[in-house]
């Protein structure tokens, strides 16, 4: 008997082939599980209700890495959305449940439980029983079998009634969202704060791009802070390639959830637009199905927002048709970057949107509103970078730059870099290289009218050189001619 009173699986002879060390492998794992439902439950976050303790462990997906939040940035983030095995461990109640099952039938028409559970992203074992008492209160008909075990459901009257009324306050039928205490714990187990990249991981995450060790010196301590930056500097030198790369310094994986749910309302976080998603590969026999279907593993994000950018995209955004909540850009970039492009640009002014974020920026959190009139404190937690072509000074005044400790100016390329350049854009344009040609091009094109030297030009000067040789259906080559018309072309008004 093990210590919860479970008998466990008899085991297989030590000296069984290949084959029974599997099957002996795969009993094991259940007897752990076995133990595991009948342990007591884990508290997790303290102060966080008991779904926390279930739900949400922060624990490696690859056990035995003895990974903390301090060497999280070189490797995968440790915390792991572990599938509930109940109601209360999922942060939901039996009406939230009832409202997406019922509104799912009423949309899709006949489907199975398993269809339903996978839907809602709840496991079937805990929605079985669930669906069993709404045939009971005659919301739902088991009309036949189905695989394994299942049934075919279809709404009654009753049911389909329910479901327009629970569909004219909101139409979503989507994943089950999840508690917004989770999604706070799920943040500061992810955080970027108390990740303090070095200069090793900034090479490699620096590794596809030029730049030089002086640059990568001003940048890592920026880095490392956690917090606001601006990068300024004239426009083609590559300060949005900087932001976009600074990501990949605190970690490559987090979790987030599909949708949360705060104060009866709820809003959707996961956004295939501006989120790449990363599934976990299968490591186990119970890889998947420990995992919480409700959550979504995806790249560290690198959000950027330019001159598009207005008040409402920093506020939670109502739909008054179908009653969702979209979850602004701050909280979607919330353990990665927030790239301000164009600093200065925007269609609110310049104050508007700092004295919306020097709360924020300082204390790392924010307030949100909802379309109840409730606000609501979530984690402010990403690298908000400003990029800008414009002077910071002649932007914002010393109390918000005070609250933006670093500010780093993106020079001009020397000409050994700039060279080099056009070296790196040759092979990434399967273009021949051609070094006599650069060097005409700078003698002619550029010392004589002292015209600077831009990260981008390498770049876009190919870009014509390859177009004209096209059109003209000729070898796609560098030679000083080409390079004369693409010149002409790309500084006639520069």
């Amino acid at each position: 008997m093990n210590p919860h009173g479970a008998k466990p699986i008899n085991t297989l002879p030590p000296d069984g082939d290949k084959s029974e060390a599997e099957i002996q492998e795969l009993l094991n794992r259940i007897n752990v599980l076995v133990d595991e439902s009948k342990s007591p439950h884990q508290t997790g976050v303290s102060g966080t209700a008991a779904p926390m303790a279930s739900a949400m462990t922060q624990k490696s997906v690859h056990p035995g890495t003895g990974l903390t939040k301090n060497d999280a940035s070189t490797q995968e983030s440790v915390f792991f959305p572990k599938a509930p095995r109940n109601f209360r461990e999922a942060g939901t109640n039996d009406s939230q449940v009832e409202a997406l099952v019922l509104k799912f039938l009423l949309s899709a028409g006949d489907c199975s439980g398993r269809k339903i559970s996978e839907q809602i992203k709840l496991p079937f074992i805990t929605l079985e029983p669930f669906l069993a008492q709404l045939k009971t209160d005659q919301l739902i008909g088991f009309i036949g079998q189905a695989a394994m075990n299942d049934y075919v459901c279809r709404l009654t009257e009753s049911g389909r009634d329910r479901a327009r009324r629970y569909s004219s306050s909101c139409t979503y039928f989507g994943s089950c969202p999840v508690a917004i205490s989770d999604y706070i714990a799920s943040i500061k187990a992810q955080s970027i704060e108390g990740q303090f990249p070095t200069k090793s991981d900034l090479r490699k995450a620096f590794s596809d791009l030029l730049i030089s060790p002086h640059m990568l010196n001003k940048l890592g301590p920026a880095i490392s802070s956690g917090r606001g930056m601006f990068l300024y500097g004239y426009p083609g030198n590559g300060k949005t390639s900087i932001a976009e790369r600074v990501t990949r310094s605190f970690g490559k994986y987090i979790w987030i959830p599909r949708s949360v749910t705060a104060a009866g309302e709820i809003i959707r976080v996961y956004d295939p637009m501006n989120h790449i998603e990363a599934p976990l590969e299968s490591e186990g026999v119970f890889c998947n199905s420990e995992v919480d279907a409700r959550w979504v593993r995806i790249e560290r994000p690198t959000i950027v927002v330019g001159g598009e950018l207005m008040m409402e995209h920093l506020e939670i955004s109502f739909n008054e048709e179908n009653g969702i909540s979209e979850a602004p850009v701050q909280l979607k970039s919330n353990c990665g970057v927030l790239v301000i492009d164009d600093f200065g640009r925007q269609r609110m002014t310049v104050d508007e949107l700092l004295n919306r974020w020097i709360v924020p920026l300082e204390k790392r959190y924010d307030y949100l509103n909802l379309a109840s009139g409730q606000k609501i404190q979530v984690p402010f937690d990403q690298l908000v970078i400003f990029s800008t072509n414009l002077e910071p000074k002649d932007l914002v005044d010393d109390a918000f730059l005070r609250r933006i400790p670093y500010k780093i100016e993106v020079e001009n390329p020397c000409r050994e870099h700039f060279i080099k350049l056009f070296e790196i854009m040759s092979k990434v344009m399967k273009i021949p290289a051609n070094p006599a040609s650069v060097e005409h091009l700078i003698k002619t094109h550029y010392e004589p009218t002292n015209r600077p030297f831009r990260n981008c030009h390498p770049r876009d000067l190919l870009l014509q050189v390859r177009n004209y040789c096209r059109f003209n259906e000729l070898p796609i080559e560098v030679t000083n001619e080409t390079f004369d018309f693409a010149a002409e072309n790309y500084f006639s008004v520069m």
